[in-house]
């Protein structure tokens, strides 16, 4: 059973935040749609993706930064407001784009296969944004990230693309125990 069939039938969730102001709220309603989904999908799954944790969380900004507690097990954290997923996974945590790089439509985990993949055009990513298959050609777009204090500190000013610069976008990762 696909638990992602509202999003495929035109959440209207196409702006994210590289499309129009106009299409914000409807981009937010789908992101909690797919929130929602995620949380079914995992929960339906077996293995290591089933295992893993999706929670909607809100982030603290402060000082051009966005901060967010380390997520304590494997899964995704969604932050609506801010389109930014944190994904903890295998010892890494990333901070990705909500949107899909091809053409910005929200992402969704598909626990049985342990990964994210976009329902408009099926590209897969690993869980650490890694392309797979599919229509687009990069990795899921990330945001530099560090840990400090127990807190994960994200730069959602800037979107690390890996089609444009490699180096930054592989070394958007945080190492937790």
């Amino acid at each position: 059973m696909d638990v992602m069939r509202a999003v495929d039938e035109g959440c209207g969730c196409g702006g994210g935040r590289l499309g129009a102001v106009a299409d914000r709220r409807e981009f937010l309603k789908g992101a909690g749609v797919v929130a929602a989904g995620l949380l079914i999908a995992l929960g339906a799954g077996g293995g290591d993706a089933a295992a893993a944790v999706v929670q909607i969380v809100r982030g603290v900004a402060a000082g051009g930064e966005v901060r967010y507690p380390v997520p304590a097990a494997d899964g995704a954290s969604i932050d609506r407001e801010r389109e930014i997923i944190l994904v903890r996974w295998q010892g890494k945590v990333y901070a990705f784009n909500l949107s899909c790089p091809h053409q910005h439509t929200a992402l969704r985990w598909e626990a049985g296969d342990g990964r994210f993949q976009c329902p408009k055009h099926h590209s897969k990513y690993q869980p650490d944004g890694s392309f797979v298959s599919g229509r687009a050609t990069r990795g899921m777009d990330r945001f530099a990230l560090r840990v400090e204090g127990g807190q994960v500190v994200v730069d959602d000013a800037n979107i690390l693309r890996q089609d444009q610069d490699a180096v930054a976008w592989a070394g958007a990762v945080a190492t937790v125990a």
